[in-house]
């Protein structure tokens, strides 16, 4: 069964690289989402554009760069990623008959956020949101905003409330990061870490004190 990874229209399209590069590393499938707006996005952070009718093109292009703008940082194989267009209400993920393990949304604008909180599904990032959480499986937010005022805190309750995972993006630096890439990349496995899915994308604590920082 496939994880979804939407990805909505807020700051931070690295997060959601780094997410789903993880997850293809851990031999996983991936139905991916990406909403109209996070196009946007992602052609004003990269310059790469996300057509559907160029989709398997344009996601090679925007794995394989690194978090500091360069391209062919990664190596990026596609071919367990399946993608859905965010205005095809009935694809696959819309309805609960369809088997997933859960669905990771990386990074969540505020007004993502809302619209899975009040059951919008104003488009298929937000139905299949919503159906994630009706059936009982694994939902993770990345929230991607600051400040947060009070709607969206209490969007975010009503999240948590219905057993969704909120990671705010907030990249730490105990891990000893270096670069871009590794503050990315901390996100990106505390949002595995809340999925339950392994991977090796940042330097854990084991309770030594400056053992995260660089020697010589």
């Amino acid at each position: 069964m496939p994880w979804i990874v939407g990805v909505s229209g807020a700051s931070g399209t690295p997060y959601a690289a780094a997410v789903l590069r993880a997850l293809l590393a851990a031999g996983e499938s991936v139905d991916l989402v990406v909403s109209r707006a996070s196009r946007l996005t992602l052609l004003d952070e990269t310059g790469i554009p996300f057509r559907d009718a160029h989709w398997q093109h344009d996601l090679r292009a925007w794995l394989a760069r690194g978090a500091d703008g360069k391209p062919g940082t990664f190596d990026a194989d596609v071919s367990a990623v399946r993608h859905w267009s965010a205005g095809d209400l009935a694809a696959g993920p819309s309805s609960g008959s369809y088997p997933t393990k859960g669905m990771l949304i990386v990074p969540a604008s505020t007004a993502c956020v809302a619209g899975v909180a009040l059951g919008l599904s104003k488009d298929l990032l937000q139905r299949t949101a919503s159906v994630t959480l009706k059936e009982r499986r694994r939902l993770v937010v990345a929230v991607r905003e600051t400040p947060l005022d009070g709607r969206t805190l209490r969007h975010l309750v009503t999240l948590d409330d219905a057993g969704a995972a909120v990671v705010p993006a907030s990249p730490a630096f105990y891990a000893g990061a270096t670069h871009i890439q590794d503050l990315v990349d901390f996100v990106a496995g505390r949002v595995l870490d809340a999925a339950g899915v392994g991977h090796d994308l940042y330097r854990r604590w084991h309770g030594d004190l400056g053992g995260a920082r660089p020697t010589g």
